[in-house]
């Protein structure tokens, strides 16, 4: 079973409760897969929805992006997201902390003018600076989830500025509460970080099942414009941290030459077009003109269709803090063949609902690949399983553990820097 936060306070959500939730760069409205927008943005978009299920206010702090956003949005009954105005529209992420000071003193001013909030939940590193400066001046808890850890990538070649690793010890020195998705995570958070461990909060993401769930392969396929070939497929951003040349030279190195493989996601970040530049000769090299085909980024509710029609999903990140996309396939009955790193340890039980590959070495990807493709009542049997396992991550249940660790902070002492 995944690890959520201990529920301890029975009657939490009896009480009027409000958040405040920051996402500095990027936007539960943004869509998925394009620019900067991932995981995050369903992560966040997934959670206040749960959260105003449980009768808390939720209040989403993002930088604007574009000049003809509203001011504010409400994304549905207790949820409002707020634009906030800071810096130019068209900043690079790389910039951005630059006008973290100006994003977090409109943040301030926005929860003043609302009465107040009951705490601050932190999304990344930049917002976590943001909410750091805003509990200090208005003495409310906060709430920290990375997502993804400087420190981490520098250990898997994804090299980040010093600045980002000096500012997350910071944040961490000063959270009330960090959370982590799975085991690995909260490893990283002691060994790297120093982090206390009785701040950590086990909160794992989950999978809304009412959307995705197995269905017809054949009504999938049909509806994203599949043919019948085997289809081996990919879904995230294309940048080296994802890994989709190792996908494609994957393909170029299996036995089973029949199958195609579908790219759904666009390129992310200053190495975005250089990583696709790469993925383009390695189809060039392995002449897999005819085997790859490119989907621009799908909105996250169509994606379920997208793992229905495949018959594999492949992820081959050199990190993951979690790893959304491979807990989505499995619910939906597709088998996953991942990069051994990170949450995808926990998500894919090898052998069991699908393989984990060490040193994300693109042979041994094709051997597991071939393996499915090769055994159908084996590909049945992880599919199976894969559901089985996907049913023990619930948004509901992941909500309902947050809500109660606002609960128990807005209680406590507030913890003071290091």
């Amino acid at each position: 079973m995944p690890a959520t936060v201990e529920h301890v306070i029975s009657d939490a959500r009896s009480e009027p409760f409000s958040v405040a939730l920051l996402s500095l760069h990027t936007s539960p409205l943004a869509q998925p897969g394009s620019g900067d927008s991932g995981g995050m943005n369903v992560y966040i978009r997934e959670l206040v929805a749960h959260l105003a299920h449980t009768g808390a206010q939720c209040h989403v702090y993002v930088r604007a992006w574009h000049h003809d956003l509203p001011a504010e949005v409400e994304l549905e009954p207790g949820v409002r997201v707020v634009h906030i105005p800071a810096g130019d529209f068209d900043l690079e992420k790389e910039a951005l902390y630059g006008i973290v000071d100006e994003f977090a003193a409109l943040v301030e001013d926005d929860i003043q003018a609302i009465g107040g909030v009951d705490v601050l939940h932190a999304n990344y590193w930049l917002s976590g600076v943001a909410g750091h400066r805003i509990k200090h001046r208005l003495g409310i808890p906060l709430v920290t989830t990375f997502h993804t850890l400087a420190r981490v990538k520098a250990e898997t070649g994804d090299h980040e500025p010093e600045r980002r690793a000096l500012a997350e010890a910071q944040v961490i020195a000063c959270s009330d509460a960090v959370t982590a998705s799975c085991t690995a995570e909260a490893q990283w958070l002691e060994r790297l970080y120093d982090t206390p461990r009785e701040r950590i909060a086990f909160v794992s993401p989950g999978v809304e099942d009412a959307l995705f769930s197995p269905g017809n392969q054949a009504a999938a396929r049909q509806a994203v414009g599949l043919d019948e070939k085997p289809t081996i497929l990919f879904v995230g951003r294309i940048q080296p941290l994802k890994g989709v040349a190792v996908a494609v030279e994957a393909l170029g190195r299996m036995r089973h030459t029949d199958t195609q493989l579908v790219i759904v996601g666009g390129p992310s970040g200053l190495e975005g077009e250089t990583e696709l530049a790469l993925v383009n000769h390695m189809i060039e090299q392995y002449r897999l003109h005819d085997r790859v085909r490119f989907v621009s980024p799908q909105p996250h509710h169509l994606l379920s269709s997208w793992y229905r029609a495949a018959d594999v999903c492949i992820v081959p990140s050199r990190s993951e803090s979690f790893g959304l996309v491979a807990l989505e396939a499995a619910a939906c009955g597709t088998p996953v063949v991942a990069s051994s790193v990170g949450g995808l340890r926990t998500l894919v039980d090898h052998g069991v609902t699908g393989f984990l590959v060490a040193d994300r070495n693109p042979a041994v990807f094709a051997t597991y690949l071939d393996q499915i493709f090769g055994h159908p009542m084996l590909a049945a049997e992880l599919a199976f399983n894969a559901v089985q396992h996907a049913r023990e991550y619930r948004w509901s249940v992941t909500a309902s553990g947050l809500r109660d660790l606002y609960a128990q902070l807005a209680n406590r002492v507030l913890v003071e820097c290091a």
